[in-house]
């Protein structure tokens, strides 16, 4: 399932516990001067991002001075040059740059909240998107990891069944699903692959997934499912204008083994706003599903924290996942710029426009804690699984790490920081009973 070859991390400029990759002890002095300056500058601007956000958000709250901090911070940074904690605080410098602009209840014109493929508030050409994505995909764990621990997780669950429907959330380019028609029809025991089944949701509006992008999936889908013969069928369900899920718009056949998949928050996906995420697990309650896979972002607690606090957490967040990518993507590469301009920037300013628009809510949590809190029974993480996430780890670089923190949910993380995690769940309700 995995070919992908493992690749060397470069020294990064990002000041961040460094863990096991710290520089060796053979390196020259001008190598250990030059570190030294770049953590010094590092965490100038670290200093000076935390004293921006608590210039424009703390009790004290003085606008002025943070337009001056903003100033200065884009005087040391920019967005495609120096260190990785150069260039993230560039992304930062942006972000409360927006809000600076959008405080007293405007909206400025760096106020985003779709998150990294809104090519009308970006500009960002179709061509670059995929481009960038694939270097995701093939330089860094994170896509594959949510994809793997998912497609493991539901051939575990049917495989006595004949008819196989997965409802996708986000199903993106599709990719998720040739792994798995892969591996059903490469099964060496058992009965042979059952039929699949896959109901993409698809968003209307100024959503980034038209119908016609949806329907081009599919039909890449089929014609990928033809040509292993694997027994296939997609289908399309159509959101509410709000992006509400309605488990009635759905058809459903008697006797499929039925899998809600939710994907969400990946470095290249868009945000979904949380009452979209809702409808869709509160509707898969409804339809008592055999399973249900969800992959998220690991985020620190959310609380009653201020948004200095939370900006914080977001920003070691980040540190993280530019230093795991550092491993991937060299110092003044092409590629790194490219998934940097196209899907990190815009994510780190979508983020923090809603942090800021959210401060003081009480609303919060992982979507994990949610499907607890209502009902939802986890599902194990098998042996094979837990096995699989490591070999795919094992392949990129030493820095990245997997952990079991509940017997139903893998978690991957960049050294001492967790940044995504999977876990599997089933219907509240006996689910055999109800597809077979």
């Amino acid at each position: 399932m995995i070919d992908e070859s493992g690749l060397q991390p470069a020294r990064s400029g990002v000041n961040y516990q460094e863990g096991s990759n710290s520089p060796s002890t053979d390196t020259t002095m001008f190598t250990d001067e030059e570190a030294s300056r770049d953590d010094s500058k590092g965490l100038r601007l670290v200093h000076l991002l935390m004293a921006a956000a608590e210039a424009l958000t703390g009790v004290n709250k003085c606008h002025e001075l943070a337009r001056v901090i903003l100033v200065r911070l884009k005087e040391l940074v920019s967005p495609t040059d120096g260190t990785n904690m150069e260039r993230l605080a560039a992304h930062f410098t942006e972000a409360l740059q927006g809000l600076l602009e959008g405080a007293g209840g405007g909206h400025g014109k760096h106020l985003i909240s779709g998150g990294p493929q809104r090519d009308d508030h970006h500009h960002q050409h179709q061509t670059d998107v995929l481009a960038a994505f694939q270097l995701m995909l093939d330089l860094s764990p994170y896509v594959k990891f949510g994809h793997f621990t998912a497609n493991q997780a539901i051939l575990e669950a049917v495989t006595q069944h004949r008819r196989v429907h997965i409802v996708d959330y986000d199903i993106m380019e599709g990719i998720q699903w040739a792994s798995l028609m892969q591996a059903l029809v490469s099964r060496k025991d058992g009965p042979p692959a059952p039929h699949l089944r896959i109901t993409a949701l698809s968003r209307g509006g100024n959503g980034r997934r038209s119908i016609g992008t949806i329907q081009e999936t599919g039909r890449r889908l089929t014609a990928f499912a033809t040509s292993i013969g694997q027994p296939f069928s997609f289908h399309q369900c159509r959101l509410d204008s709000d992006e509400t899920f309605r488990p009635s718009s759905l058809k459903l056949v008697r006797g499929e083994a039925l899998i809600f998949n939710c994907m969400l928050h990946l470095p290249h996906f868009c945000y979904r706003a949380p009452e979209s995420v809702a409808s869709f697990l509160s509707g898969a309650k409804t339809l008592n599903p055999r399973l249900v896979t969800l992959v998220e972002e690991e985020l620190g607690p959310i609380g009653d924290q201020g948004f200095v606090s939370r900006f914080i957490d977001s920003l070691h967040h980040y540190s993280a996942l530019y230093d795991s990518l550092e491993a991937g993507f060299p110092m003044q590469c092409r590629a790194r710029a490219l998934v940097e301009r196209v899907f990190l920037g815009p994510r780190i300013v979508g983020s923090l426009a809603r942090i800021y628009r959210t401060c003081g809510d009480k609303e919060g949590g992982s979507w994990r804690e949610w499907l607890g809190a209502t009902g939802f029974r986890p599902v194990d993480i098998s042996f094979a699984n837990h096995c699989q996430a490591k070999l795919l780890l094992g392949l990129f670089n030493d820095g990245y790490r997997v952990e079991e923190l509940a017997s139903n949910r893998l978690v991957v993380g960049w050294k001492s920081r967790r940044l995504l995690s999977a876990s599997i769940w089933t219907s509240p309700f006996d689910s055999e009973s109800s597809i077979s």
